[in-house]
């Protein structure tokens, strides 16, 4: 397998606060990827690095062989690497359907104005936005107000926002955050779908269940470097990492903290 997605000696400060120092990963195609360390390790700081919400102050992000250090949020979303946030991103007093298609107009849009509106197409897009509903499991909320769904399914629905564009690469901030444990098994299912069909993730999560689960390869960042990488029975047991949680020596090989 070859990186699909890499950073390479990533630095961003925020003032005198140094947020990434020489943050290096690698994730696969066709992999599903985690991200762990405490907060304030530099995860989501990492995320935007990548898909251009912060400039780097150092280093390159390659996607493939093409450099996209510092390129823009559209242009690295039209590229192929989509992301959700840690806190939802939703049109709220749109409905779950019409924020769908919002996403859809912001894919591929034709050049010509008439195919843009004709009513073919548009059967198409909404055919599309409730192929995606349905397969995230909130096709029965297509007419409600997505301000009246719960955390989880709004979850769902920026995941399912993310799909209208059919990214190459993933990125997950924090998907099981405050997520009731019903959902984070319905979400990891959605995550498993997608991998198989080809899609490729980098997840974000303090959930170590969730990501251990998951995850086939695992990176640590601990203050802005990545201290560890490798699979999750490596990781699990690392003294380094255990240490980056605990913030102090450990003696015996219990596992990380959930």
């Amino acid at each position: 397998m070859s990186a699909l997605l890499r950073t390479d000696g990533v630095t961003k400060s925020f003032g005198g606060v140094q947020a990434l120092s020489g943050a290096t990963i690698e994730v696969d195609e066709g992999t599903v990827a985690g991200l762990i360390g405490p907060n304030g390790s530099g995860k989501t700081t990492l995320f935007n690095v990548i898909t251009g919400y912060g400039r780097a102050d150092a280093g390159e992000v390659y996607f493939g062989d093409r450099a996209i250090t510092n390129a823009a949020p559209d242009r690295v979303f039209a590229l192929g690497i989509g992301r959700t946030f840690q806190l939802t991103r939703i049109f709220a007093r749109l409905t779950v359907l019409e924020n769908m298609l919002v996403a859809t107009q912001h894919k591929g849009r034709p050049r010509n104005l008439l195919a843009r509106t004709s009513r073919g197409h548009w059967v198409q897009q909404r055919r599309r936005a409730m192929d995606l509903l349905e397969f995230v499991g909130i096709a029965g909320h297509a007419g409600v107000g997505a301000g009246t769904l719960s955390y989880g399914q709004r979850k769902l629905l920026e995941l399912a926002y993310v799909l209208v564009a059919d990214p190459a690469v993933i990125l997950l901030d924090e998907p099981a955050g405050g997520v009731n444990p019903s959902l984070i098994n319905h979400i990891s299912d959605r995550i498993r779908e997608l991998n198989k069909s080809g899609k490729t993730f980098l997840i974000v999560e303090h959930n170590m269940e969730f990501v251990m689960g998951l995850c086939s390869r695992i990176t640590v960042l601990d203050s802005g470097s990545a201290t560890a990488s490798g699979p999750p029975d490596i990781i699990r047991t690392d003294k380094r990492v255990l240490d980056a949680y605990l913030g102090e020596d450990v003696e015996d090989d219990d596992d990380i903290p959930g």
